[in-house]
């Protein structure tokens, strides 16, 4: 098992060195113009001269806050109307309409509303990211609470449990793992839906930097923001990775096996 986890991180790292190098062969070659594709060179600068004047943490942080609390938002509502669509048809006859019709309304015409109703403060933007995660979610919730044993749950009614009991001893531990990654997943779509929420009236975070340097063609800027969005995306999967052997340490992935 350990030796296929160093080759999987071989293969990842072996990825990753591709690209750079097929990125320095398109602009050190003289192939791609610096306007369309700056050099790996360029963005460094720029990241550099970005953590010199303050602005890259400052935006880093904005940017995360509103990713985590608006995907927090979403991950609270969902999980137990997901729950509990599994397991009352009545339940879910009732409101997976609704959810199956929201999911297919694109964010951004949702901007203008939220802009209406909630103004141009935070929780606008909190509410663009709830948006984007919520409905899915809860979906894929139901998906993952549907596919717990149905032995388990008759055994433990069997056995005298009441239906919070079956919920906490029964059913959220068995899907435990399945929410975890439905989590893991999710948060990442939020980082999708941030351009979006820092589209307008927004006076910092990696959405605006990124919009703004759009504006004058800073495509150096533009790609020093898009490479921070991605790492912070991989730091957030890799803790989730973490918290699922931590909250769910007897669950076991097939490749792990």
């Amino acid at each position: 098992m350990k030796k296929n986890n160093a080759v999987y991180r071989l293969l990842s790292l072996i990825c990753f060195c591709l690209i750079i190098a097929a990125w320095c062969i398109l602009t050190f070659g003289g192939m791609v113009s610096d306007l369309f594709l700056p050099s790996p060179v360029a963005v460094i600068k720029r990241l550099v001269e970005l953590y010199k004047d303050g602005s890259l943490w400052a935006n880093c942080y904005e940017s995360t806050m509103r990713v985590l609390i608006g995907w927090l938002w979403s991950a609270v509502v969902a999980l137990p109307v997901g729950m509990i669509m599994a397991n009352s048809k009545k339940f879910s006859a009732f409101i997976q309409p609704i959810i199956e019709f929201a999911r297919y309304l694109p964010v951004v015409a949702l901007v203008p509303l939220t802009l209406l109703y909630l103004g141009i403060g935070e929780t606008q933007k909190y509410t663009i990211i709830f948006l984007g995660t919520f409905f899915q979610l809860v979906l894929m919730v139901c998906d993952t609470v549907s596919g717990v044993d149905k032995n388990l749950i008759n055994a433990a009614r069997t056995l005298g449990a009441g239906k919070w009991q079956v919920y906490k001893e029964v059913i959220f531990p068995a899907a435990l793992p399945g929410l975890m990654d439905d989590f893991r997943l999710t948060i990442g779509w939020a980082w999708t839906y941030l351009v979006v929420a820092e589209m307008v009236a927004a006076e910092n975070g990696l959405g605006y930097m990124i919009l703004r340097s759009q504006r004058y063609l800073a495509t150096d800027t533009i790609f020093a923001g898009l490479i921070l969005i991605g790492l912070i995306g991989l730091i957030t999967d890799f803790i989730f990775r973490i918290l699922t052997r931590i909250v769910a340490p007897w669950f076991e992935r097939l490749g792990d096996k």
